[in-house]
């Protein structure tokens, strides 16, 4: 079955005329599994934690693909715990969603199946390649795998994958002759740069700002070994999760029906550091998007920036997010949705059930930054405003210079890479433009608080 590629002009019209009704393009993440064969020490669903198992049953998945292009959902993805455990009904299941017309079907893995401990290299390539060639039968438009720090050793200590590394870089040529090019998936956390970032401890600072001084150079460093570690492995494309931790007021009220989020430290960052983090992901995504695809986008990277350090003016608040409007989370333990998978104090029952014509467009959250659906909400704001409120638009792109140049550059950058195609190869030449974004932006100390507006 050859994979819908790109959006029809018919679903692009869609999106323009749901823009009109105040819609965004729609977005489903259906967790197939809570089962889990790692143990990554910020997750729940490790396999070492003690709980009663659930997969999502076949028949409730078919009626949530169903129920979803019915509604329009543009992306449909299956995640868990380790989707590829199910992977017999998860090729079914990723067929199904083809076949019904959604364009953008998305799944991922811990890459359990590409461990290299030392077996020959022929026997490795044939298993890879039996599991490569069933996905790349489908009509899967995006395959991510994961990876946490630029250390294999640590990346493979926290998920109890020993040679998992190795096994990745060996296993991505049979994935681009297989017409597959994976994203990895980079959880942000205290280990991403090995030791440089793992030992850093506020206790060791006479104070805050030395802290954050040292903690903004250490993740600028780190963050930036990642970056060069994927490229060095042959990765085509890079997608940043963003801490999976809520804020302190907030985690006990959402109680979190995603167990992949979580309080441990290793994921646990205060309000300053988060606003540092944000300011080092600009920088990073900046430095090296013309040498691999990613997805993160800096108009959302410099709301967070803002809000987290302070800076969001009142008349300009971040656009909120739109989970429990235009996207939607299935537990896989319920089968119910909820607007993300944070918000487990919000079930909205079964998703073929929603009336969405009836949901409170204007009920947007801000209390925790998935970027599954927090970039898409922001990156989208100024269309939505542009037919419900044109002049706030206008005044916001206005009084904002430096929010309507990131904008910009964020939809040509989208446009060069594809939309990021997952079954395309990167067309290099095309990013190779972007080594700046053509904005200067005055010197800001490492502190993440400017001395100067950025625009």
């Amino acid at each position: 079955m050859a994979p819908p590629t790109s959006l029809s002009p018919s679903g692009i019209g869609s999106i323009v005329a749901g823009l009109c009704r105040g819609r965004l393009p729609g977005q489903v993440i259906v967790q197939i599994t809570d089962r889990c064969n790692a143990t990554c020490p910020h997750c729940g669903m490790r396999r070492t934690n003690q709980f009663s198992r659930s997969d999502l049953p076949v028949d409730d998945i078919r009626r949530i693909i169903d129920a979803a292009a019915e509604k329009g959902a543009a992306a449909l993805s299956f995640t868990g715990g380790e989707p590829l455990l199910r992977l017999d009904d998860l090729v079914a299941m990723i067929n199904h969603a083809g076949a019904a017309g959604i364009p953008l079907v998305r799944t991922g893995t811990n890459g359990f199946f590409m461990k290299f401990n030392g077996q020959a290299p022929e026997r490795f390539k044939d298993r890879v390649k039996a599991m490569v060639e069933k996905l790349a039968a489908t009509p899967l438009r995006n395959f991510w795998i994961s990876i946490d720090s630029s250390v294999p050793e640590i990346h493979e200590g926290m998920r109890g994958l020993a040679g998992v590394v190795r096994g990745i870089e060996a296993a991505l040529p049979i994935f681009h002759d297989a017409g597959i090019y994976p994203a990895v998936n980079l959880g942000v956390n205290r280990n991403v740069g090995g030791a440089l970032t793992a030992r850093l401890d506020r206790r060791d600072f006479a104070t805050e700002t030395d802290y954050l001084a040292a903690f903004y150079r250490l993740y600028s460093e780190g963050i930036g070994r990642f970056y060069r570690q994927v490229i060095n492995m042959g990765f085509t494309m890079l997608n940043t999760c963003y801490p999976m931790s809520v804020n302190e007021g907030d985690a006990g009220d959402m109680q979190a029906v995603y167990a992949a989020t979580a309080t441990d430290r290793i994921v646990k960052f205060s309000q300053a550091e988060k606003a540092v983090l944000f300011r080092v992901l600009i920088e990073k995504v900046e430095q090296y998007r013309s040498r691999i695809r990613i997805f993160s986008p800096l108009t959302s990277l410099y709301t967070l920036y803002r809000e987290y350090a302070g800076m969001l003016p009142d008349k300009h608040p971040a656009a909120g997010c739109r989970g429990g409007i235009d996207f939607f989370f299935v537990d896989a333990r319920s089968g119910n949705a909820y607007p993300c998978g944070y918000r487990g104090d919000e079930s909205l029952g079964k998703y073929w059930e929603i009336q969405q014509k009836q949901l409170d467009r204007r009920a947007v959250c801000r209390r925790c930054d998935w970027e599954c659906f927090r970039d898409p909400s922001e990156q989208f704001a100024p269309l939505m405003r542009a037919f419900d409120a044109p002049f706030r638009s206008v005044h916001r792109f206005f009084t904002d210079r430096q929010y309507l140049r990131y904008w910009r550059a964020d939809l040509q950058y989208y446009h060069a890479c594809e939309f990021f195609d997952g079954r395309k190869p990167p067309q290099y030449p095309r990013i190779a433009e972007y080594k700046t974004t053509g904005v200067q932006r005055r010197a800001m100390p490492p502190t993440g608080r400017p001395q100067h507006s950025m625009c």
